[in-house]
C-alpha cells in the first residue's frame, strides 16, 4: 500500500498535515501513531505465538496418546 505512494505524494501528505494540524501537534500526533502501531505490532505477536503454543500443546497430547496406546499393545 505503501510502497506506490512515492517521494512526491509522501511530501505532499506531509505538507497537507502539517497544514490542517500546525507544526506543534504533528510531533503529538506522530508519538501517538507510533505507540498505537507498536501495541499492534504486539498484539499481533501475541497471537502468533499462542497458536503456536497451543499448536505444540495438540502434538505434545497427540505424541503422548500414541505412546501410551504403544505401551499398552507391548509394540
Amino acid at each position: 500500500m505503501l510502497s506506490n505512494i512515492g517521494i512526491p505524494g509522501l511530501i505532499l501528505v506531509l505538507v497537507i498535515a502539517l497544514i490542517i494540524f500546525g507544526p506543534s501537534k504533528l510531533p503529538e500526533i506522530g508519538r501517538a501513531f507510533g505507540s498505537t502501531l507498536k501495541e499492534f505490532k504486539k498484539a499481533t505477536h501475541e497471537l502468533v505465538n499462542d497458536d503456536n503454543k497451543k499448536e505444540k500443546v495438540e502434538e505434545k497430547t497427540k505424541l503422548q496418546a500414541i505412546e501410551q496406546s504403544n505401551s499398552k499393545t507391548g509394540s
